[in-house]
C-alpha cells in the first residue's frame, strides 16, 4: 500500500511540473505508419547527426499498393530508391531540409496526458500533445511524444497541398544495429543523378504511385 501511495505521489509530482520543449534521441530506428491520403507502413532507421532517414515501406495510394526501399540523405539533397530484386538505384534530387524530430522552442503545449491508465505501476505512458507551425509557415502540426525520453509517438500535421497527414510511431529503439544501412548501397554510386526537377519525398512517392 505505502509503495502505492509513492508511486501515486510520484506521479502526480510528475504531471504537476510543466513539460518543456525537447529533441529526440539523434539515433531511432523503429516502425512507423502514415495515413490519410497516402497510407504507408515502414520500417524506419533515422540518423539526425548525419542527417540521414531510410524507409522500408509498403502502402497503398488510390486503392492500389506499393513497396518502396528508399534512402534520404538531406545534406547531399539526394533521394535513392534502392531496387533490390536487381541490384539497382535510382538517384533523384531531393528539395527538403531536414526535420528533426522533437518539440522546437516555438511550439505551445497543448497538455499532457497518460496513455493507457495511471491506476497501477506500467499501467501508463505519460505524454505530452504540442501544436505550433511547420518551417516557413507551411502548415500546422501537432505531436505528442513521450515525457520521458521525447520519444515520438504520433504528428499529425497538415498543408495545403496534402491536407492532414498522421503518421504514428511504435516499436521505437534508441540507437541504429546497423549504420551501413544508411549507406548507398555498393551497387548505387556508380548511378547517374536523374535530371528529374528537385521535390520533396511526399511529391515524388505521390506522383510515383498514382501513375501506377
Amino acid at each position: 500500500m505505502k509503495l502505492f501511495v509513492v508511486l501515486s505521489c510520484l506521479l502526480a509530482g510528475c504531471l504537476a511540473q510543466r513539460p518543456h520543449p525537447c529533441s529526440s534521441p539523434p539515433l531511432l530506428s523503429g516502425a512507423l505508419s502514415v495515413n490519410e491520403k497516402l497510407w504507408v507502413t515502414a520500417r524506419y532507421l533515422y540518423d539526425a547527426l548525419g542527417q540521414r532517414i531510410r524507409l522500408d515501406e509498403f502502402g497503398s495510394h488510390d486503392n492500389k499498393t506499393f513497396s518502396l526501399d528508399v534512402l534520404l540523405l538531406y545534406r547531399e539533397a539526394t533521394m535513392y530508391e534502392i531496387f533490390h530484386h536487381n541490384k539497382t538505384c535510382k538517384k533523384m534530387p531531393l528539395k527538403a531540409d531536414f526535420q528533426p524530430l522533437g518539440i522546437p522552442k516555438t511550439a505551445s503545449l497543448l497538455g499532457q496526458s497518460v496513455l493507457g491508465s495511471s491506476s497501477g505501476p506500467g499501467q501508463g505512458l505519460l505524454v505530452n500533445t504540442w501544436i505550433g507551425d511547420l518551417p516557413d509557415k507551411q502548415g500546422k502540426f501537432m505531436t505528442t511524444v513521450t515525457e520521458f525520453g521525447c520519444i515520438p509517438i504520433t504528428t499529425l500535421y497538415h498543408t495545403d497541398q496534402f491536407g492532414w497527414m498522421m503518421t504514428n510511431f511504435f516499436n521505437n529503439v534508441i540507437g541504429i544495429s546497423d549504420p551501413s544501412q544508411l549507406n548507398p548501397p555498393d551497387f548505387c554510386p556508380e548511378t547517374e543523378d536523374s535530371t528529374e526537377e528537385p521535390a520533396d519525398f511526399l511529391n515524388i512517392k505521390i506522383s510515383k504511385y498514382s501513375k501506377a
